[in-house]
């Protein structure tokens, strides 16, 4: 469990932060650069676009949790693998290793081409969206990192637990269902919260084939009013909307991880 809490930590825990550092600099930065468009001009502007922005953002989102959710389901599955049998555990590390360690872009540009753009289904033409293609890539990273969470919290309980719900008869399905996977559940949400929120920032690479999200919004935006200070704030503005919905999923898991390890020590006492 300690491995796959510093993995998942070290990977996406610090890019809450990095997003506050990146948001509080470039809104110094645009302060001071010079201005092509009177202060009211600009607001005006901003306020005209930003329920644009708000839609396209909401497709951010919506990725995101589209991509979690299926992403979950799959490495659930990968993590049981992991667990079993020689041959399952060795696709399961194979299946974590591609796919933790796979480039995002590339991915979401596989899976956009490597799908037909429709199906035809007993003479009916049904389409295969852009966004539902997005999902299906950024839920294999997910994936990958869930089921390696999903592994230690399994490996994490000791294995006195198993042996005291052995001996009294209970089944080794009864002993994961009833007594392991309630722990791992616990173990496991300050880890999942976390790639929810890399998961989240990932979404910014949907603009790229097409997607109308909140970056995509941002540009044609930018293009529409041609001035560079109006350019600056729209990508900032993008920056804060992502920063202001991930920096709170981050503050929640440190919460959670905080309440778990005094209870931790409050047990131990």
């Amino acid at each position: 469990m300690v491995s796959a809490r510093f993995d998942v930590r070290g990977r996406f825990g610090s890019g809450a932060y990095a997003s506050a550092t990146i948001v509080v600099a470039a809104t110094a930065l645009w302060m001071l650069a010079p201005r092509d468009i009177s202060g009211a001009q600009l607001l005006a502007l901003f306020l005209r676009w930003l329920p644009s922005l708000m839609r396209g953002f909401a497709v951010n989102v919506g990725v995101s949790i589209g991509a979690l959710a299926f992403g979950t389901s799959i490495g659930l599955i990968v993590g049981a693998l992991a667990l079993r049998s020689a041959m399952a555990a060795r696709f399961a590390r194979l299946w974590i290793q591609a796919f933790r360690n796979a480039p995002w872009l590339v991915l979401i540009f596989f899976t956009t081409y490597v799908f037909p753009f429709e199906f035809t289904i007993a003479g009916h033409v049904v389409p295969f969206p852009d966004w539902l293609k997005v999902i299906a890539a950024l839920a294999l990273p997910a994936s990958a990192n869930i089921a390696e969470v999903f592994r230690g919290a399994v490996q994490s309980i000791p294995s006195t637990q198993w042996d005291a719900a052995g001996s009294l008869a209970m089944s080794r399905r009864q002993i994961l269902l009833l007594i392991v996977l309630p722990q791992c559940v616990r173990r496991m949400l300050p880890p999942w919260m976390n790639v929810y929120a890399i998961i989240t920032m990932g979404t910014a690479l949907s603009s790229l084939v097409g997607i109308h999200d909140v970056l995509d919004t941002a540009q044609i935006a930018s293009t529409t009013v041609a001035h560079s200070s109006f350019t600056v704030l729209m990508y900032m503005s993008a920056l804060a909307l992502f920063f202001a919905y991930c920096y709170p999923v981050t503050l929640a898991t440190r919460a959670i991880e905080r309440r778990m390890q005094s209870g931790r020590i409050v047990n131990k006492a």
